[in-house]
């Protein structure tokens, strides 16, 4: 991808403008966008933006610290290559955290939560086929919505900071693979929860977290110069 293409992106100049550069070049990332191994500038970048080097620098060092940039001293900075241990210890702590997310929801879920899941369901089937490049913000809503929803909020935020390795890898598997058996997933946690079948719906949500298991062998496989070397 072309930096000239971060065009689309807009910066609020009354905003500060450190944090609004890095989710833009973070989901650029994340999204393959910019692809692994990609040398990135500083002054590009801050002149498609309009910026000074000072932000951009600062938007680089957040991402070196999330593992999605290099920065290598008198080379210049560059995509990091997908990480397969961050990945699957992104995935590890999802399953944990999330299986008791929705047993709280089981236990006692809150008036409308089924509804509000169910709707987003029917959204997640519109735009399966259309446009799955669009599932993987709708997925994480959905997961968002059951963690509010057992009354923890803040293990959301926890997750969300610990998973972009793995959503770029998410983001690949929605446009390689239907998705007809992810949305089904999510309406088995859905009717679990509305049955009150806490076993029924920790079962469903570590099988959903589960399918990234048997997805990257093939995706690593379509992508081999997205990620770094095996380790061992």
């Amino acid at each position: 991808m072309s930096i000239e293409l971060l065009n689309s992106a807009q910066i609020d100049s009354t905003a500060p403008v450190g944090p609004q550069l890095t989710r833009i070049l973070r989901l650029c990332i994340v999204r393959n966008q910019l692809e692994p191994g990609m040398r990135l500038s500083e002054s590009e970048i801050g002149a498609t933006f309009g910026l000074s080097r000072q932000p951009v620098r600062e938007a680089f060092i957040k991402l070196a610290e999330e593992g999605l940039l290099e920065i290598r001293p008198q080379r210049g900075t560059y995509v990091r290559k997908i990480s397969q241990e961050a990945v699957m210890d992104a995935r590890f702590v999802r399953e944990a955290v999330e299986a008791d997310i929705v047993k709280a929801c089981a236990d006692c879920a809150p008036a409308g939560l089924v509804q509000e899941l169910r709707d987003q369901i029917a959204v997640q089937k519109r735009l399966a086929d259309d446009r799955p490049s669009a599932f993987v913000p709708l997925d994480d809503e959905f997961h968002r919505t059951l963690a509010e929803a057992a009354g923890h909020p803040n293990a959301w935020t926890v997750i969300d900071g610990l998973k972009s390795q793995m959503d770029r890898v998410r983001q690949m598997t929605s446009t390689k693979f239907a998705l007809a058996h992810l949305i089904e997933q999510h309406s088995a946690v859905v009717d679990a929860i509305e049955a009150g079948d806490s076993d029924k719906a920790q079962k469903a949500m570590r099988g959903h977290l589960q399918m990234i298991l048997q997805d990257l062998p093939a995706i690593r496989e379509a992508y081999p110069d997205y990620f770094d070397a095996p380790q061992g």
